[in-house]
């Protein structure tokens, strides 16, 4: 079974295979793994992390199509894929 943490986690490394580099990954990493609603939590990090260091940021081989297969894998609601998109660096 997979728990709240290693869901969380493995979007994480996910979100790594598709090109997107993270700043800060481990305070990413265990914000997520604490929060009661980790999508929530990651939608926050994305808009307002850079207070706390963390960032994220596109590179060459990152592609919106990915994204959203990606996220909606991990049955993100709504736009959260667009405005994480929206929010990247690079």
């Amino acid at each position: 079974m997979i728990t709240k943490q290693n869901e969380s986690t493995l979007f994480i490394e996910s979100l790594k295979r598709a090109g997107i580099l993270i700043g800060n990954e481990q305070e990413v990493i265990e914000r997520l793994g604490e929060a009661r609603e980790w999508h929530f939590a990651f939608a926050t990090l994305a808009k307002h992390g850079k207070t706390l260091g963390i960032w994220f940021s596109a590179t060459a081989r990152t592609r919106s199509v990915q994204l959203k297969r990606l996220f909606a894998k991990y049955n993100f609601p709504g736009n959260t894929e667009a405005v994480f998109e929206a929010s990247l660096q690079g």
